[in-house]
């Protein structure tokens, strides 16, 4: 009887009391088998993206597609983690744990792996260094069974470290090479890029090897917080505050954070955890914990006067929706006791200090550091955030992972974000292109970005330069040396638009519409304004656009924008719009001699849109 490895895996789930998020990875395996799985040829390498939210539950759903593909008769897979020995063992460790009914593998099992002979489907856990690639590409490279089976790669994090990072120079990353050299050799692969941040990865040119050529999304449960919750597009919440204008925030942090922490230790909790980010540079992560730790001592030698009072003023702003409130005098005797206990700890996680998982996993705890609170880590009990760190060159896809406060065992109703008012509205834009992303992933589009002007959607290092087009609202974008397929057909959909109107509001399909029948031309991204488009149309089936049609416009070839003042003007009065300008040429000053349509199209201004071509 075949084992029924997808129900055997959601049952340990339900039997940790887990049941919505048994019934989430339900939903997307079998929705994944239906779509990909169940039609895969068996004869061809196919290249997937899995697409979920940041710290929304992503290696629960990785574990039952891969339960559900070797039901299907994938019997090899090769699971890839970050360079980091920590997180390998973390990973390795959970896989056993979670799927005992595969052969799990460590990096140096490769005799294991050989002798198993896909008796058992088998998982080979592995990091994301280039030796142990090179190490593993050989070892299926070379064993017979390999060449005329399956390998299903599911590679965790795929945008952060898989992609080729020399493609601007023509050469080929090691790591890249080597994940090539792994999933492209044998009879078949499928190789499935899992993360929640796929900027790079859409962007990439169908040539690499790495642009998927299909898009999965899975939905988060219903208890989690993600970038809605903390940037809404209707307004900032009551659980982000400002800081601009506070002379101490440490001491503001600090109090709050102490506050949330009484409550959810007094009533059951066993940790409540502040992150602290303010910078890459230890320095800073030094002096800022030093400032928590001056605030800490301040509540000790104010117990019973200042500090109290703050406390009986942090409890207004308390309420839990994961357990009772509870009573004010309780509440402060609490407090006290904390700050008093001496059992609150500051800790330091950088190159040079290094917390480990367990320093943070009871209690009331403050974290201060950079880069190695992004990806790949998870706080448990999150409540309280302080980010500060601003980049020159911000990039969506690494501000986005430093969204620590994402995740599921957070009670929302002490929840505490503080943040500039100028990286409040960045992260808000990024969440809106977050949103876009995912609407058009649901409609079946292919999935294009955008982003304010001063944001990069990822560094440019795993872009090729010459396949990223990139269109900037607010100029004007006309070709030089126009054609039209049909003028005819341009003329009658633009009967209805009389010459006398300044303007006309029409939905974008009609702007797309009038679009394709302009010829394409070297200076004029056709396809690149046409995804544009396509992408706020995904966004708001509603959207609406301005066009302006002028007739028998007797001007010369090649004079610039060719719009009058007045139309110049008109399209500049809509910077929050599409304006397309369309002018019939006569044709008798070059154009071919031809009476030619010619547009203008202004994209909506302090925007980039980005698309591979």
């Amino acid at each position: 009887m075949a084992t029924d490895y997808l129900n055997n895996y959601l049952d340990r789930i339900k039997s940790e009391g887990n049941v919505e998020l048994a019934n989430s990875i339900q939903n997307t395996s079998e929705s994944f088998d239906e779509k990909y799985l169940s039609h895969f040829s068996f004869s061809s390498h196919e290249v997937g993206l899995l697409f979920g939210n940041v710290q929304s539950g992503k290696t629960g759903q990785m574990f039952g597609i891969m339960c559900q593909a070797a039901k299907e008769g994938f019997f090899a897979f090769v699971l890839l983690t970050t360079d980091n020995k920590i997180l390998q063992q973390q990973t390795l460790n959970r896989t056993k744990r979670d799927l005992p009914d595969f052969l799990v593998c460590d990096e140096t099992d490769s005799g294991l792996f050989i002798d198993n002979e896909l008796k058992r489907p088998v998982i080979v856990v592995l990091k994301k260094n280039y030796r142990i690639l090179r190490l593993w590409a050989n070892v299926f490279n070379t064993t017979q069974f390999m060449r005329g089976n399956a390998l299903f790669i599911v590679d965790d994090e795929a945008d952060a470290a898989s992609l080729n990072t020399l493609v601007n120079k023509d050469k080929q990353s090691s790591i890249n090479r080597y994940i090539s050299s792994i999933k492209d050799p044998g009879i078949c692969s499928i190789y499935l890029q899992v993360t929640g941040t796929p900027q790079a990865i859409l962007l990439q040119n169908i040539a690499t090897g790495f642009k998927p050529s299909f898009t999965h999304y899975f939905e988060p449960g219903k208890a989690y917080l993600g970038g809605d919750f903390f940037f809404p597009s209707n307004g900032k919440p009551d659980c982000v505050s400002y800081i601009d204008g506070d002379k101490n925030p440490s001491r503001t942090v600090t109090l709050r954070h102490i506050a949330c922490s009484a409550q959810i230790l007094a009533t059951g909790g066993k940790v409540s955890n502040c992150l602290i980010h303010p910078s890459v540079r230890q320095n800073v992560h030094d002096k800022i914990a030093k400032e928590v730790k001056d605030s800490l001592q301040w509540c000790k030698e104010h117990l019973d006067d200042e500090f109290e009072s703050a406390m009986r003023q942090e409890y207004e702003n308390l309420h839990p929706v994961k357990s009772e409130l509870l009573g004010i005098d309780t509440f402060v005797a609490k407090a006290k006791d904390l700050v008093s206990s001496n059992l609150i700890k500051v800790l330091i996680m950088n190159g040079q200090h290094d917390a480990q998982e367990s320093d943070y996993e009871r209690g009331c705890n403050y974290i201060v550091g950079g880069n190695t609170l992004g990806r790949g880590v998870t706080f448990p009990s999150l409540q309280t955030i302080y980010y500060t760190r601003i980049a020159k060159k911000p990039q969506a896809d690494t501000m986005w992972q430093h969204s620590r406060m994402f995740g599921y065992d957070r009670d929302p109703g002490l929840m505490d974000v503080f943040i500039p008012r100028e990286l409040y509205k960045l992260f808000a834009d990024i969440n809106a292109t977050n949103d876009s992303i995912i609407s058009q992933i649901r409609q079946g589009i292919n999935p294009k970005i955008y982003y304010p002007e001063g944001v990069a959607p990822t560094r440019g290092n795993v872009l090729d330069e010459r396949h990223v087009s990139m269109l900037t609202g607010g100029t004007n974008y006309y070709p030089s040396d126009p054609d039209n397929d049909t003028i005819e057909e341009i003329s009658s959909i633009l009967q209805k638009f009389e010459d006398s109107e300044t303007f006309y509001k029409v939905s974008l399909r009609i702007i797309v519409k009038l679009l394709n029948h302009i010829v394409p031309s070297s200076d004029f991204k056709m396809d690149s304004f046409k995804s544009a488009l396509g992408t706020m149309i995904a966004d708001n089936p509603g959207a609406q656009g301005i066009l302006v049609v002028r007739r028998n416009r007797d001007v010369a070839q090649w004079t610039g924008a060719l719009l009058s003042p007045n139309d110049w003007k008109t399209s500049n009065s809509f910077p929050s719009n599409v304006v397309l300008t369309m002018y019939q040429v006569t044709g008798t000053k070059g154009w071919h001699g031809k009476q030619l349509w010619v547009p203008n199209i202004k994209l909506p201004n302090g925007t980039v849109y980005y698309d591979e071509r």
